[in-house]
């Protein structure tokens, strides 16, 4: 990768830890659970625990039957995230028993770490930049059906444009039935909007 991609990644990822991590949390009604923490998705070794009691085949599987749907997944009391998901669950019918098995062969070899890690974990440190913004012309694509909608003030910073003091160039596609994982959902169409948006900008 080089220097001016590196650069303008780094800044991108800045720009959104800013502006959506500070909602979250501005947003997050008194005496509620923090939903994340809830999961110990930010305490480490907690989801490593709670993960390496199955394979990561079976991991896979549960984080896309669990975070495809359109509503927040809420554990039970003492319950972790794989304890969420009942084995005789389908998976959803976009995500293939072939997808599931390579994935799994891939976080095998690579564990969960960087998954964790980002932006989980990295949500709530203190970045040390004054202004950090993406100039440059941007593009978000969302599906209508993502259960991140549901955290406390998404939904209308997404919307109303108060995402665009952070990338101020931003144009947001919503796509209909579209959930969290909306890029493997409808693949077709979220590669033509990617093109669309590259020629438009050339």
């Amino acid at each position: 990768m080089n220097a001016q991609l590196r650069s303008l990644l780094d800044r991108a990822y800045l720009a959104w830890h800013r502006s959506f991590s500070g909602k979250l949390s501005d947003e997050q009604p008194s005496g509620d659970v923090d939903l994340l923490s809830a999961y110990g998705l930010w305490e480490p070794g907690r989801a490593e625990a709670d993960f390496g009691r199955f394979d990561a085949k079976t991991v896979v599987r549960n984080i896309y039957v669990l975070f495809s749907k359109s509503e927040i997944p809420i554990a039970g009391e003492n319950k972790e995230i794989m304890d969420m998901v009942e084995p005789s669950t389908p998976l959803p019918p976009w995500f293939t028993e072939e997808d599931m098995a390579t994935y799994g062969a891939l976080y095998e070899k690579s564990g969960f770490q960087t998954a964790l890690q980002v932006p989980y974990r990295s949500m709530h440190k203190h970045l040390d930049i004054a202004d950090p913004k993406v100039e440059v012309p941007a593009m978000l694509i969302m599906g209508e059906e993502d259960y991140v909608f549901k955290f406390p003030g998404i939904e209308d910073y997404t919307r109303n444009g108060e995402v665009k003091t952070y990338v101020p160039n931003l144009e947001t596609i919503y796509v209909p039935e579209g959930t969290h994982f909306v890029q493997e959902q409808f693949p077709d169409q979220v590669n033509q909007l990617l093109l669309t948006f590259l020629s438009n900008h050339n």
